[in-house]
């Protein structure tokens, strides 16, 4: 009882200060705790680090618009929230619900977009990560074997079994640890505050109340401790249901991971119906764009299109624009083929800008995506992708897709790599998770705090380089909107160009304690800017016009 009470004092000690360390995360140099909901809109006139979208519209008055398709490749999308009405394409050559493929896109009844990963009988919902599926195939052929009888020809590929076993293990055990831990404490916390308030025989607790115990139970004790860490974090205010539900979040997410994610038994494929072992397969899935959770998906199509003329919600970026909905993004990681193809459907189906807000560390199937990326390239379709939530380098880390093609240094002339920035201009302003890159991240966007639609016409706030993406999706549609006659190539150059750059600004880099100069992060060195972006294409359209 004594070990597992130490053991349990400890670890919510330990998640009590990772929750402060995400919190000052997010802080300002200024009192205000939380920056207006749509910061990320705004200018820094007003004392946020915003991407002055309201300020680009300045130089847009009166000026003619024509309508830009962005794909969002994600987990769904709710295309009957209240904000996103007469933001969702429409296929106008499929009659909806007939049965029948209309446009002979190859493509049954796809009204609003395609699902790669549902077939006749349902959907995926959970999926493995991509490294439980290369250890369960590596396992089966070099699990057993002793290194001296690997053969000459398969050396490399031994080689890489045993990074990926070592990799599989670790991740593997940290989630089960992680699973045990939140399951205990969120258990724990209402327990032993309803424990505490019969023992004391109050309605509601405080630190004096707490300080009046003289017990030697060690219950009591563990439950006094544990409590009194939470009010000395939180504060006397803490409501410690609240805080129970709150930590649902990660005990489901952990234990999604451990049950699926880490599960070498668990393969939903067989509801899609396809031949996975061909790569190159079309055709295959639903036209459920929905999903069963479009969370994700939805937050990113606010963040891009939500009706800037309604009184509800939230203003998306541009003012223009269809969403087309391809889902892809399982919980778990996203399958190469997969990628492949939403790609296409995207491009084949006339959209213009793709948004990527996705990723994984390995990526077995690579020759795929980057066929269906040369093809993108080829089509003159701009690629946007979010760098990914580990606060890793990925100048020396994977994060799939990118932009390289295969081994070589050969990169994608219409791809955009997107880290993920806060509010303030002060060491806090690159998100603690989002991944950089001097020579592999080309840009920051918004990232941190950032308010959208969520589904069933509600709204909330997310974190992550997924919302940096489509904040970059959102300018660049703005971009050819207006400005119909640039190239992809030419919208990726100006959002990169006309980045704001910020003198001598030293950030902590992501995930340590180190002060680094912003500008050393990515490619750019600055942050999305849609005002001098607007600029800049304005007069690059002039000058074409004299």
């Amino acid at each position: 009882m004594k070990n597992s009470v130490r053991g349990l004092f400890a670890a919510i000690l330990l998640v009590l200060t990772v929750l402060n360390n995400a919190q000052a995360q997010g802080e300002k140099q200024d009192s205000t705790d939380f920056p207006p909901k749509e910061w990320s809109l705004m200018d820094p006139g007003d004392n946020v680090q915003g991407i002055s979208v309201e300020k680009a519209y300045s130089i847009l008055k009166n000026k003619r618009s024509e309508t830009v398709v962005v794909a969002v490749i994600d987990s769904g999308v709710d295309i009957d929230h209240e904000d996103l009405q007469g933001k969702i394409w429409i296929n106008e050559g499929e009659i909806e619900g007939n049965g029948i493929d209309d446009d002979k896109n190859g493509y049954v009844d796809d009204r609003y977009g395609w699902n790669f990963i549902g077939g006749k009988t349902g959907n995926v919902e959970q999926d493995t990560y991509e490294l439980t599926r290369i250890y369960v195939n590596l396992k089966e052929k070099y699990g057993d074997m002793d290194a001296s009888k690997v053969k000459k020809k398969n050396k490399a590929e031994y080689e890489y079994w045993l990074k990926v076993k070592a990799d599989f293990e670790e991740t593997h055990d940290k989630a089960n640890q992680q699973y045990v831990f939140y399951s205990t404490l969120q258990k724990n916390i209402v327990r032993f505050n309803n424990l505490l308030k019969a023992y004391l025989d109050v309605e509601k607790l405080s630190m004096d109340d707490l300080r009046a115990i003289d017990s030697e139970d060690s219950t009591i004790l563990a439950a006094r401790n544990i409590i009194g860490i939470i009010f000395q974090n939180v504060g006397e205010d803490a409501d410690f249901e609240a805080i129970s539900e709150e930590l649902e979040g990660a005990v489901e997410h952990f234990g999604n991971q451990v049950n699926y994610a880490f599960n070498t038994e668990f393969d939903p494929r067989s509801v899609i119906g396809d031949n996975y072992a061909n790569p190159y397969e079309r055709g295959y899935g639903n036209n459920d764009v929905k999903g069963h959770d479009p969370s994700h998906g939805t937050h990113v199509a606010g963040i891009i299109a939500a009706n800037r003329d309604n009184e509800l919600g939230i203003q998306g970026i541009a003012d223009n624009v269809k969403i087309m909905v391809v889902r892809a993004v399982p919980d778990g990681d996203e399958r190469d083929k997969d990628v492949a193809n939403a790609i296409i459907y995207a491009v084949d189906n006339g959209a213009r800008i793709i948004n990527m807000s996705f990723g994984k560390s390995y990526s077995p199937q690579k020759e795929a995506v980057d066929k269906a990326v040369k093809y993108a390239e080829s089509k003159g379709v701009l690629l946007i992708h979010a760098a990914g939530n580990s606060s890793k380098n990925t100048d020396n880390s994977d994060n799939f897709p990118n932009k390289i093609y295969g081994d070589t240094k050969t990169t994608a002339s219409n791809w955009l790599e997107i880290g993920a920035s806060s509010w303030g201009t002060n060491e806090q302003f690159v998100g603690s998770f989002s991944n950089y890159g001097k020579n592999t991240v080309d840009v920051f966007a918004p990232g941190v705090n950032i308010y959208s639609t969520t589904p069933d016409n509600t709204y909330q706030s997310f974190n992550g380089t997924s919302m940096a993406a489509p904040a970059t999706a959102g300018v660049a549609a703005l971009l050819m909107s207006y400005y119909p006659e640039l190239t992809a190539f030419q919208v990726r150059d100006i959002i990169v160009k006309s980045s704001r750059k910020f003198d001598a600004l030293q950030v902590l880099k992501p995930g340590k304690e180190e002060l680094v100069d912003f500008k050393d992060l990515s490619i750019s060195g600055g942050l999305i800017n849609a005002y001098e972006a607007v600029k800049m294409a304005e007069s690059m359209t002039i000058k074409k016009e004299n």
